[in-house]
């Protein structure tokens, strides 16, 4: 069932139950900018929206990573799906600002549950590129994007958002099922249930002793600059879409459809070049890769075309899943003695720098406007890789 070639079988359920996870929230979750402008919010408020989602799975994963030690992972993986189906449920019944933002809050430690339990998993077993498992990983919402928004977009259209939030609640109480079945089977680590909060602590400080090394701390630095970037298109993409270049909802998810079809067959091949190089180079090229179109795409805002847009989103897909799966490979390797925590930081990561990158550029939006925002997030990206990168051939030489 839902064989692919040349991965290990953890890798594929992992990947599988992620591509369904993204799958249900994606059928909403290109339009929910527009959902919030459409309810009155300002552009500020869009960012602090995506801040109280990511910054509550940033806090939360390393509590996560705690209850890794305690609790089957693959049974918080399937709590934090559940999570997913409570929210969708949640934005049915939606009566005030007061729950709209509790349902945000729970989005994300919903998140941390998923994701910090499915990297413990991943990182705890033994696969044979990590690299290449987190490639496969990373690309499944790259695949959901394929065909999610289409569904989303007949669903909203034919019955209102109610119709595309059913949706997601039925597919996400079927994907926790599936995680449940096929990644508690193999005991990976035996548990401890007499972990407690001295040896938790312990391993924290085991962690960031290892963190604090410039072979590990340089990557880590350029992967968080990419994060950056991706929470100021998170927040602004579609919108910069809708506003300055006019277009209509159906256009906008020709362009999400087409540029996930395009991917397609571009993650293939760069999933098996993850394997090639090492997972720093992994995350300097996919920084350099992610920045440099992202000012391309800034420069040539005022002439852009349909296709120009998608052959950069295409460019910026490729940066980000060769940089990410880079980052959790390193985090894995140079972590592997301790999975759970390994798995907790690595989430912290992810959510961080996108809360951070929609909170700062929610800020900045009225000063700089799209055009120089993507600019400079770009930059700065390209800066952050040239400038470790001079650190590092300085303590060679």
């Amino acid at each position: 069932m839902f064989n692919l070639p040349g991965i290990e079988k953890v890798t594929r359920d992992a990947t599988v139950t992620h591509f369904f996870l993204m799958f249900g929230y994606k059928v909403f979750s290109l339009y929910f900018p527009l959902f919030l402008v459409a309810r009155g919010f300002s552009l500020p408020e869009v960012g602090y929206t995506y801040l109280l989602i990511y910054l509550p799975l940033a806090i939360s994963a390393p509590i996560v990573g705690f209850f890794n030690h305690k609790i089957n992972p693959a049974a918080l993986a399937t709590a934090g799906i559940l999570g997913y189906a409570i929210y969708a449920l949640g934005m049915i019944l939606i009566q005030n600002s007061t729950l709209f933002y509790f349902w945000q809050v729970l989005l994300g430690v919903s998140a941390a549950l998923f994701f910090t339990s499915a990297r413990g998993i991943l990182i705890a077993s033994p696969v044979e590129n990590y690299d290449r498992a987190f490639g496969w990983f990373y690309s499944a919402p790259f695949y959901a994007d394929a065909l999610a928004p289409c569904i989303g977009a007949f669903l909203i259209w034919k019955f209102n958002f109610i119709g595309v939030f059913i949706f997601s609640l039925v597919l996400q109480v079927l994907t926790a099922g599936f995680c449940y079945f096929q990644l508690r089977k193999p005991e990976i680590k035996p548990l401890d249930k007499f972990f407690n909060l001295d040896k938790f602590k312990q391993n924290y400080l085991k962690v960031f002793q290892k963190l604090k090394r410039k072979e590990i701390l340089f990557p880590i630095v350029i992967s968080s600059s990419i994060l950056l970037l991706a929470g100021f298109y998170r927040a602004f993409f579609v919108l910069f879409l809708k506003e300055s270049l006019n277009w209509s909802q159906n256009l906008i998810l020709i362009l999400v459809s087409a540029s996930s079809i395009l991917f397609l067959p571009l993650s293939f091949f760069l999933i098996k070049r993850l394997e090639v190089f090492r997972s720093e180079k992994n995350i300097s090229q996919g920084g350099l890769i992610t920045g440099s179109f992202s000012i391309l795409f800034g420069i040539l805002m005022p002439a852009l075309s349909f296709f120009s847009i998608l052959i950069i989103k295409a460019g910026q897909f490729a940066g980000s899943l060769v940089a990410n799966a880079g980052r959790s490979g390193l985090v894995s390797q140079k972590l592997r003695e301790n999975p759970e925590e390994a798995g907790a930081l690595d989430t912290v990561f992810s959510p961080l720098g996108v809360a951070l990158g929609a909170l700062i550029s929610g800020l900045l939006i009225g000063f700089l406007g799209y055009q120089l925002l993507f600019i400079l997030g770009g930059a700065l990206v390209v800066m952050v890789v040239a400038l470790t990168g001079l650190a590092k051939s300085k303590k060679i030489n």
